[in-house]
């Protein structure tokens, strides 16, 4: 059976009825919003990376989503408090397109990162997260450099899970752990020094969607192209797409490359 966005909607309409929930399909932009009719708060699914997720894991892809939004909703609707809990505090990576106000023109903590991404800043409810913003920050007097510092700190302090392969002489390491933050490490400085000491070409760095980050050890041209193709299947089927841009790394700076075609890269 071929999935199509009109399949997939009925199929999560009929896996996520609630009497409290309404349902928005938008043909023009192939999302999804599902919201609580009270609250008006909810989330907004980009219908084609599920089907392509569908395609190679079916229900369990399905199954997924399901979990994600219940507990996106179930978080949403229930007022969090930041104070006493500083060690669930992370940053997430987004993509620049991503909203800078919740859907109730709340504005969302969040820094500046690259040009293509953005870092806000997350409370960990355990199987989902609520994004921080100014009204949760201003009721208990917190400001966003104290949340950025308490970010980093905790992002420095989860364990790292790495898997490395080898394509035509280039060097690819995979970095997921699958606990939601894998694409926001790339925050961790000396978690990228520590890669670039061992590098024998350039170091590349890519987060195509937010459970993994890529490091690249680009040894010949070649590497360049593959790094391109992987990055742009990533960010194709990822439940959170962030960019299908690369970045160099040098002495601590992130440069986005544009790979054109066969091997040479602007940046």
């Amino acid at each position: 059976m071929k999935m199509t966005s009109r399949k997939l909607v009925d199929t999560l309409k009929s896996q996520l009825s609630h009497s409290n929930w309404q349902f928005h399909f938008d043909r023009e932009k192939d999302t999804l919003r599902i919201e609580d009719t009270e609250t008006k708060k909810g989330v907004t699914l980009s219908l084609p990376g599920i089907i392509a997720k569908w395609e190679t894991s079916e229900q369990k892809a399905i199954d997924e989503v399901v979990y994600y939004v219940k507990e996106a909703l179930i978080a949403m609707n229930n007022e969090q408090e930041i104070t006493g809990k500083e060690k669930s505090i992370f940053p997430v990576i987004r993509s620049t397109s991503f909203p800078t106000e919740s859907n109730e023109g709340v504005s969302l903590a969040y820094s500046e990162h690259t040009a293509e991404t953005r870092v806000y800043y997350a409370l960990d409810l355990g199987n989902t997260y609520r994004l921080i913003d100014e009204k949760m920050m201003q009721k208990e007097k917190w400001n966003l450099d104290q949340i950025r510092e308490i970010a980093s700190f905790n992002i420095r302090s989860l364990k790292t899970s790495v898997k490395e392969d080898q394509v035509a002489g280039n060097v690819f390491y995979f970095l997921n752990a699958n606990d939601g933050y894998d694409a926001s490490r790339i925050l961790n400085e000396s978690l990228l020094q520590s890669f670039e000491e061992k590098m024998v070409g350039k170091m590349a760095v890519a987060v195509p969607h937010q459970d993994v980050l890529i490091i690249v050890d680009i040894r010949n041209d070649t590497g360049y192209d593959v790094l391109a193709q992987l990055t742009m299947g990533f960010f194709a089927s990822g439940r959170v797409p962030i960019t299908a841009l690369s970045f160099l790394y040098e002495e601590g700076e992130l440069e986005p490359i544009f790979i054109l075609g066969k091997n040479k890269p602007q940046h």
